[in-house]
């Protein structure tokens, strides 16, 4: 998961894990935000609850070091799924984008280019800047796909539109709410509902022809 600060990625890397373990998948996450201490405790939190594996490093530590382990333990465990939360990027800070790039090698070297997707977070709320946001960090790295948050409230995401259209970037997952079940595949025709005014269906698990990979910066090791 990528993404500037403040836009959801280490809620959506837990719904996300929800989501795939509602599928039979065992999954773990990788807690790669070293840089605000919180968020690795975040996510522990968030795997107890879930009752899946975490795998975290100290404040400060190397995030590159904590995704090479965190896959290691996934292959070692078996594990389906790994997703890894990274901290916030401004493409201004050029050796966070860098650093960025270097936990992608390091997951395309581990697992294989073809099994690693890079999932985009973008905030619904955040109109034309989102757009921005997701042109510099797909320059930046391989970005796969979008998950859009925050379609809860005022927002209806028709960010969506443009992103998909200018970029070419698939809108994989909508989050809206603050429950885990509060996290779909993208459905185009919930979607367009949602824009029109009938809102978005809260039905836990509803799914739709919306083409999905393996979701992502989710990783799998198998």
């Amino acid at each position: 998961m990528v993404g500037v600060n403040g836009v959801g990625k280490t809620t959506s890397v837990a719904k996300l894990a929800w989501w795939f373990r509602g599928q039979g998948r065992r999954v773990l996450v990788v807690a790669a935000d070293t840089f605000r201490a919180a968020a690795g405790e975040q996510l522990q939190t968030w795997s107890e609850r879930l009752g899946i594996s975490c795998v975290r490093h100290q404040a400060g530590a190397d995030p590159a070091a904590v995704v090479y382990d965190g896959l290691q333990a996934a292959q070692a465990r078996g594990m389906d799924i790994v997703i890894v939360d990274t901290a916030g990027r401004l493409h201004s800070k050029q050796h966070l984008v860098e650093e960025l790039r270097k936990i992608v090698r390091i997951a395309q070297k581990q697992l294989g280019e073809e099994n690693v997707e890079v999932l985009l977070v973008i905030d619904a709320t955040s109109g034309q800047n989102a757009v921005v946001q997701a042109r510099v960090l797909s320059e930046a790295v391989p970005v796969t796909g979008v998950c859009l948050t925050k379609l809860d409230g005022t927002a209806k995401g028709g960010v969506a539109v443009p992103i998909a259209a200018k970029l070419g970037l698939p809108i994989r997952f909508v989050g809206f709410g603050e429950d885990l079940q509060d996290w779909q595949e993208f459905d185009p025709r919930a979607f367009v509902s949602a824009l029109l005014g009938e809102g978005l269906d809260r039905e836990p698990g509803r799914t739709a022809d919306a083409g999905l990979g393996q979701g992502g910066a989710v990783t799998s090791p198998a």
